[in-house]
């Protein structure tokens, strides 16, 4: 009798065993973070989504309690834009979540899963209606913003205007535009872009009616630097905290200054300011140890760590 106990007591001690190990790694799930954009996957699968991101059972945790949602560039998607920085953000114990806004839907597959080439408005309100289906399922009453590029001005348009400024706490920009870029034409404000279609972007870009809207003498921007909702005139609300992250080598938003505004709820940090190893251009920020050093610190300011300074390649990250 006494064998028989001996056998249960193992087999008892192996299901304990068992079962705790699979519970640590369900609690716990740890993504590689590859830092480079041009992960196999995401080609595979345009359609897919990023490691680590929209998990719809995720539950914040008390460390993080506001979800992250991302908002990707022109031209890019929810999986493609945040290749590294969503595993990197599941493994910090944040809930992720990231959207495809402005997609054309006549272009054939798979380029029907490139987004960012609808108007900035229309997609901002894709980006707020995402934000209540996030909340809705996470219980959270506030989120906070990493946007990219062009997703830098659809966010700001959202919390201005659509009601944002109500449920997101920090907005963390990766090559900002808030001035828009291209301002290279003879008056230096790309107005002669404007000019050729100063209503209809198609007549320009058939495929991207969105993209006009980013220079800057457009009426969109003019509109985001108005008093919005707050009254407070510039691309900011006082509700919100920003971080802006810059390299001195963007190739797309130019001048890279563009986004650099000053204000007291705003930092702005340019990479190379305290690291001179970190050459990446737009599209390697996404995919840098030290852009995305800041923005760790950014979203969690009360436990700041080192940012990293390491060699940063432009195009591929590092």
């Amino acid at each position: 009798m006494s064998g028989f106990r001996s056998v249960l007591v193992v087999l008892a001690g192996l299901i304990l065993l068992i079962g705790s190990a699979s519970a640590t790694a369900t609690a716990e799930p740890q993504y590689p973070v590859p830092y480079d954009l041009f992960v196999q996957d995401s080609v595979r699968d345009p359609y897919g989504s990023a490691a680590g991101s929209n998990d719809w059972n995720c539950v914040p945790s008390v460390a993080h309690p506001e979800p992250v949602v991302l908002l990707h560039g022109l031209g890019a998607n929810r999986f493609n834009m945040f290749t590294t920085i969503s595993p990197l953000l599941a493994n910090e114990g944040y809930c992720v979540f990231a959207l495809t806004f402005g997609e054309n839907a006549s272009l054939p597959a798979p380029f029907d899963s490139v987004g960012g080439l609808g108007r900035l408005d229309d997609s901002a309100a894709e980006v707020g209606e995402f934000v209540e289906r996030v909340r809705t399922a996470t219980g959270a009453q506030k989120v906070s913003i990493v946007g990219v590029s062009e997703g830098t001005l659809v966010g700001s348009y959202y919390v201005k205007y659509l009601g944002g400024a109500r449920v997101v706490d920090k907005f963390v920009s990766l090559g900002p535009a808030w001035r828009g870029t291209l301002g290279t034409g003879p008056n230096g404000d790309g107005q002669w872009i404007l000019d050729l279609a100063p209503d209809d972007a198609r007549t320009v870009i058939p495929f991207c009616a969105g993209c006009p809207q980013g220079f800057p003498a457009s009426d969109f921007l003019a509109k985001l630097w108005a008093g919005g909702e707050s009254g407070v005139v510039g691309p900011y609300t006082p509700t919100v905290t920003y971080t802006n992250i810059m390299t001195r080598y963007d190739q797309l938003v130019l001048p890279f200054t563009s986004g650099y505004v000053e204000a007291l709820n705003a930092t702005n940090i340019v990479v190379q300011d305290g690291c001179s190893l970190d050459y990446s251009e737009h599209l390697a920020l996404a995919a840098s140890r030290v852009a995305t050093g800041h923005m760790l610190n950014a979203l969690d300011p009360e436990n700041t760590r080192p940012v990293p300074c390491v060699f940063v390649a432009p195009f591929l990250g590092g």
